[in-house]
């Protein structure tokens, strides 16, 4: 079965909850062995022993995310610690890489492993390896642009505002204090430069600023929250670990929220 013929038996809402952008993306990684039927909610138990039968993996195509862990620690490998801590505002220590990531020091030694008194999930690991090996490299340019302003940022536009900008208004609606534990947790900043009830700088990875910005509700106009980031982001990881970035970081301030309940 094709892609597209798996397309035509998905719901085609584009619903985001399989973490892929459409149904076609979704239809094009099952085909690919990278995901399973079961990630779509919508799809029945009956639909998928139905459509389990017409699909079979091919060989050479997009690796699972273990997989693509696994490449990157290979690549980590590769690189001369000394030579490249620099360029992405790294510090080396004892042979090992030390990146800050949101006031927490993670450690990456030779093998390609993370350390750090933080627990270590996916979400943290993927994109910070990927930050590493990242082939090009710019510094922080002080230029605040959209997500759909980055690299590839238009087809990933829908999911990230459903999964990132949305859920994380909706957070700051419901806890108010939210925002400034984030401040106090993180090394966030709050900046005045742009006209917002908060405006709160983050740095997920050393050359890799965020700027949430949030305007509370007033009156009959709801609030608005959107996400910034500095121009380099854009050339110092790929869009879709940007995502998976800021996907995490939303998970995360959801427990966060859950303490003041």
């Amino acid at each position: 079965m094709t892609p597209l013929e798996l397309y035509k038996h998905l719901p085609q809402t584009n619903c985001g909850r399989c973490l892929l952008p459409s149904c076609l993306a979704f239809a094009a990684a099952i085909v690919a062995g990278s995901k399973k039927l079961t990630e779509c909610p919508y799809i029945t138990e009956e639909q998928q022993e139905q459509l389990s039968g017409s699909l079979q993996p091919r060989a050479g195509t997009e690796p699972d995310q273990a997989r693509f862990i696994d490449r990157l620690v290979e690549k980590i490998r590769t690189i001369d610690f000394p030579q490249i801590a620099p360029v992405i505002g790294a510090t080396c220590s004892n042979g090992h890489l030390v990146i800050n990531s949101l006031g927490k020091d993670f450690v990456i030694d030779r093998q390609g492993e993370l350390h750090s008194e933080c627990h270590i999930i996916p979400w943290v690991k993927a994109p910070m390896l990927s930050y590493v090996t990242n082939t090009t490299h710019q510094p922080i340019t002080g230029e605040w642009i959209t997500f759909r302003e980055l690299n590839g940022g238009i087809e990933w536009q829908g999911l990230f505002t459903s999964r990132c900008e949305r859920p994380l208004q909706h957070l700051a609606d419901d806890h108010p204090e939210l925002l400034g534990d984030i401040i106090d947790l993180f090394m966030g900043r709050q900046t005045r430069a742009f006209a917002a009830d908060i405006a709160l700088t983050l740095y997920p990875l050393p050359h890799f600023p965020i700027l949430i910005c949030y305007q509370a509700p007033e009156e009959d106009l709801e609030s608005q929250l959107t996400i910034f980031f500095d121009a380099c982001c854009g050339v110092n990881l790929h869009i879709k670990s940007i995502y998976t970035l800021c996907a995490g970081l939303v998970h995360m301030f959801d427990k966060i929220s859950k303490l003041h309940i």
